[in-house]
């Protein structure tokens, strides 16, 4: 594992030009209504699932569109603190089991126009914990559906998968062993991230 170039975290905007960042649980507009980050302007994933959302970023930019991301890697004792206010699977990783975003595999992100800065309407909010965010839901506006489905047809072209509940979530396969991690934000700057938490 450790000479497994793939294992490395990077950060996002350093692999993904252009990707904007509006990182919602480093402020307190998400539904814990606190602060879990200590600053909104790091993103991580693991090498593999950050290249490959650098093409998605790419097709994406040959329409006019691109990337915002609402959260990405998510250390252990955050999914902890989530746990402990939302105990249900549908909506948030037991922390017992270790959460995609805990391996720096899973991603929240919406798409947005390059020439104003503005989201794509998606029918719901970010962590709706609702039907309506679910991607089988179809009582929506056509552009709504269409969206949803430009975004869901660009990650799956590289490689991630979706998360049936909620429409702006996808992860990447744990193909390689990657562990969960526990590692702040801070650290990963200094070093590449290899340790678990257990």
């Amino acid at each position: 594992m450790q000479a497994d170039s793939l294992q490395k975290m990077t950060e996002l905007k350093a692999a993904v030009p252009g990707i904007v960042y509006d990182l919602r649980y480093a402020g307190t507009a998400n539904f814990t209504g606190k602060k879990l980050y200590p600053r909104g302007d790091l993103g991580f994933m693991r090498l593999a699932p950050a290249l490959a959302l650098k093409q998605v970023q790419e097709a994406l930019n040959k329409k006019g569109y691109g990337l915002k991301v609402f959260d990405a890697y998510r250390p252990h004792g955050a999914t902890v603190k989530m746990w402990e206010l939302v105990k249900d699977e549908r909506y948030a990783a037991n922390p017992a089991k270790g959460s995609g975003h805990n391996r720096g595999l899973a991603i929240d992100l919406t798409i947005i126009e390059m020439s104003s800065g503005k989201e794509l309407d998606m029918g719901t909010g970010f962590d709706s914990f609702t039907d309506t965010a679910h991607h089988a839901f179809q009582q929506l506006p056509k552009k709504v559906l269409e969206n949803r489905l430009l975004l869901k047809q660009a990650m799956e072209a590289a490689g991630f998968k979706p998360l049936s509940t909620e429409w702006w979530h996808y992860s990447w396969p744990n193909d390689r062993n990657y562990a969960v991690l526990d590692i702040p934000f801070r650290s990963l700057l200094r070093a590449p991230a290899r340790s678990a938490v257990r």
